[in-house]
This record gives C-alpha cells, structure tokens and sequence, in this order.
C-alpha cells in the first residue's frame, strides 16, 4: 500500500527533468522518499543527482529501499544494475561537484543492505551483483583519486571522509583493482569499510595479502569458499596472525579439515583452532562443508564462548559422539539455521538426532537435510521430530528416496507449519528407473521421468493451496540451492576448474614420463 506522500513523490520524479532541475528546493527530510521511489520507477538520473546532493549525515541503502511508512513493499531485494550504477556514480560526484563544502554533511555510507536473489523484478531485469558492486566501487574510488590529482579542486575537498560500509567478493578476476583501492584508501575521500569479505578462485597467498588491508577489525563475515585451497594448516596461521574482534560468520573451504590425516601435532594444531575461535566472542554463524572432522565437533565447538545460531557441518562425516555433543551442547537450544546433509541420520543416530531437533525447535527457523537416507518408512518419525519446531521457516531435503506417497504425506504434515515459507523437496523415487541408487549420481540426476514428476510437483502444490497455504513455495532445484555469487561468477568459476584439471592432467604425465 502506497501513501499519499510516496504517489506524490513518485509523481514528482516521474519526470526526471522537472525533479533534477527542483531538487534545490527540495526540503531535505524528502531525500529519502524521494530516493525509494526514484528507485522504484528506475528513475537512473534522478537517482544519481539525489545522492550527489545528499543532505544528511548517513545514506543507508537497506534502509532507504527497505519497507518504511510510505511503502511497505521492501525494494532491497532488487540489485537493478541501473539503479545501482546511478547510485554510486551519485556517491562519487557528491566529492566532485558539490557547490558549497560546509554543506556537505554525509559522514556514514552503508552499501551492506543489497539482498541478491534469483528472481528480479525490476524491469530492466539487469543486476548489479556483489561482484559488479566490488569491481565498480573499486573502480570509482580510484577514478576519484586520479581526478583530484590532476585537477585544481578547492583544498577543502582533500577534508572529506566519508566511511563506506561494504560487501566485498574477491576473485582472481578483480583481485587487482580491488587491491589498487584499498591500498590507496586512507587518501580517497571515500573510505572502503569492509563489513564482509568473500574470496573465491584466489591464490592462497593473495588472499592472506588481501585479508589484511581490508581491516580485519572491522569484519563481521568472512567467506572462503569456492578454490581458496586453505587447509588446517593455513588456517591455524590465519587465526594466529590476524584478530578478528567482530567476526560473527565464518565459512570454510571444502576439506579445511580431514582427520583421516591427523598426526599429534594436528591434534594440538585443531584445539589451538578451537581456541582461536573462542576468542571470537561475536561469532555465532559457523560453515564448514565436506571437512572430515569424525570425532572431532567437541574439540572445534566446545571453547566458543558464545553459542552458534548458524551451524553447517554437511558432509563432514560426524560419528555417534559427534551428534550426541552437538544434541547436548549450550548450541542446541540456539541454533537458528542447521544443515546436517551428507548423513546417515534414520540409521547412524535417530534418537540423538531428534533429541538435538527438540533442543533447538523453539528457535530452528531453517533446516536442511540433504542426501540423508530418509526413506518412506522414516517419514512419520520425522514429522514427529518435525512437529515441534512451530518457527520453521525453511526445510530443504533434496536427494533422500522418498516415494511420492510419501511426499504427499510429509506435504500434508508441513501444511501445519505455521511460519513455514520456502521447501525442496527431492525427485520422488518412483520417477527415476527402478535400480537407481542413491545418493543419485550427477549422471542420473536427470534421467526421470519429467511427465511423472510434473504430475507428482502439482499434486503436493494442490495440498499447499486446499490448506490455504499459498504462501510456501516448494521446488525442486536439482543441482542445489541459488548462489548468487557463484552465479555471478560462473564462468571464472569453470574456468579455473578447467585449468585446474589441465595442471593436475600435466602434473600426472609428468610423474609418469619420470617413472618410464
């Protein structure tokens, strides 16, 4: 629902060059309203003149596009890459082209706000991703810097600072530029403030370059995900040489950690991990996926001082011991967001599994539980399980073979949900060839029957809509969940999985070619 005002404003800059000609006039409280609904129609010039004489002291984009009085509808979902351009284009002649200096107040730039997501409704239907944001901000900052030096500006320009908070995601691809701006940071009117960090297709010795000119007192999540070879090792080298005083996520590479390899001194070089960790009295968000970390959660987990809202530990081999800590711990009565795929759960540890389900269902908003061995004759226990976590938000249980019986069943137990929003559910069992075996190999990930499963998919959104519950969207994503920053990287990212077989392929011929 639009108020009067927000028709009002979106009347105003529907014709931009009546707006960009009256801004002056403009009370200076009416910049935020005006910038929403600029935004809303797209409105690129408008957009770009109200930053550039931004009067107030902080400019926050998630809440500026966020839902507000006016309009309740939340504009941070949209990543509009011509929105976005304007917006930071605005941000930089704000320095420039500002006519009065003691006018100049904005001190706070928060950039952090930005959600990106699949579906986009803006209808250029072009995004911004936090890749682009790095490349572009990178990019200005040092565009700014070289037209101060080569040009006569008032002297008063070299005073302002403004401190921009931001996303960054770092590959090999802007690693340079990137490295350029925040070298050159502390002489830029405009201040990069990194909140978070991704690395991803990045030299190990670049990225612990990188890591500390971004100012790690200043991190709050830090992500090395994607061909960042980081094992124990470096790892502990990280911690011990860097202080991460606000960090409150952490996500680790694939195979960080394999205790299959543990000698004594990688036994002490984890426990000084786990203390490391400790001292990080702000985390509560911890990922470490497909590390083999079997017998070893209470060493990783036990010295954290404050308890984890965010644990994912898929395919990380845990044992017995593993779950029951986990199910015991001060954690389980905290964790938000859970994702135990990878795991044997109905035959390896039910009744710890849901002990640590019981602990956490006051809370538990998002649980995921891929690739698990849950079969039809597992459904009714995990609806029991299931039943008390009345704040579930979201349940992904891809890859279990699960018939479509059985689906339709769970489907009417989630129906009770109250909270529930978003589920993926896997292809029934009986769509694939008889024989199949799970979990599913990417070569048969596809061969299903897709009449069979379209049918089955319009049967269980059949319940959600006789249950009134419209508002659950239930999909199956075969190859996973929507990464936004692997999405926006796709091709670096095959790119170096190319070369990295290629070496590997020569690494191999060579090896041979020396035993011949």
């Amino acid at each position: 629902m639009k108020s009067l005002r927000f028709i009002s404003a979106e009347a105003f800059v529907s014709n931009a060059e009546f707006a960009r000609k009256s801004l002056g006039g403009v009370a200076h409280n009416l910049f935020p309203l005006l910038f929403k609904a600029s935004y809303l129609l797209e409105q690129a010039e408008v957009i770009h003149d109200l930053v550039e004489n931004w009067p107030l002291v902080d400019f926050n984009m998630g809440k500026l596009l966020g839902t507000t009085v006016d309009y309740e509808e939340d504009l941070s979902y949209r990543t509009c890459s011509v929105c976005l351009e304007s917006c930071l284009t605005g941000l930089r002649d704000y320095v420039l082209n500002h006519p009065s200096l003691y006018m100049k107040r904005l001190k706070v730039v928060d950039l952090t706000g930005i959600k990106d997501v699949e579906v986009q409704f803006c209808e250029c239907k072009k995004t911004m991703g936090r890749w682009a944001r790095t490349q572009l901000f990178s990019k200005l900052c040092l565009e700014l810097l070289v037209y101060l030096q080569q040009t006569q500006c008032n002297p008063g320009t070299f005073e302002i600072s403004i401190d921009v908070l931001i996303d960054l995601f770092v590959t090999e691809r802007n690693y340079e530029l990137v490295v350029q701006a925040l070298l050159k940071r502390c002489y830029c009117p405009l201040k990069i403030c990194c909140v978070a960090f991704r690395s991803d297709n990045l030299a190990l010795q670049k990225f612990f370059y990188i890591i500390k000119l971004i100012d790690p007192s200043l991190l709050r999540k830090l992500e090395i995900v994607h061909n960042v070879r980081l094992e124990m090792e470096h790892l502990d080298i990280l911690l011990n040489s860097i202080h991460f005083p606000l960090l409150m996520s952490l996500t680790l590479p694939a195979r960080t950690f394999n205790v299959q390899r543990f000698t004594a001194a990688d036994e002490q070089m984890l426990i000084n991990i786990g203390e490391k960790m400790g001292e990080m009295t702000q985390l509560t968000e911890l990922s470490v996926p497909f590390s083999i970390l079997t017998g070893r959660i209470q060493q990783l987990l036990s010295p954290l001082k404050t308890p984890l809202k965010m644990l994912d530990v898929s395919n990380c081999s845990l044992n017995h011991a593993d779950m029951a800590y986990l199910a015991n711990s001060f954690h389980a009565n905290h964790l938000e967001a859970l994702d135990l795929s990878g795991h044997d759960i109905p035959d390896l540890y039910p009744s710890i599994f849901f002990r640590l389900l019981r602990h956490s269902s006051s809370v538990l908003r998002s649980l995921t539980l891929e690739d698990c061995n849950i079969q039809d004759t597992h459904v009714n226990m995990l609806i029991l399980g299931l039943s008390a976590c009345q704040k579930l938000q979201e349940f992904k249980f891809l890859g279990n073979p699960l018939s479509s019986q059985a689906l339709k069943h769970l489907f009417t137990f989630l129906c009770e949900l109250p909270m529930l929003k978003y589920v993926e559910f896997p292809v029934p069992r009986d769509c694939y060839p008889i024989g199949i075996t799970y979990p599913v190999d990417d070569a048969s990930l596809c061969r299903f029957d897709r009449q069979k499963y379209a049918s089955v998919a319009e049967e269980l959104n059949l319940i959600l809509l006789q249950a009134n519950r419209e508002d659950v969207k239930a999909s199956t994503p075969l190859f996973g969940s929507y990464d936004a920053a692997v999405h926006e990287t796709n091709n670096e990212l095959g790119a170096y999985l190319i070369k990295s077989f290629k070496e590997t392929l020569e690494k191999l011929n060579t090896s041979l070619n020396k035993m011949s």
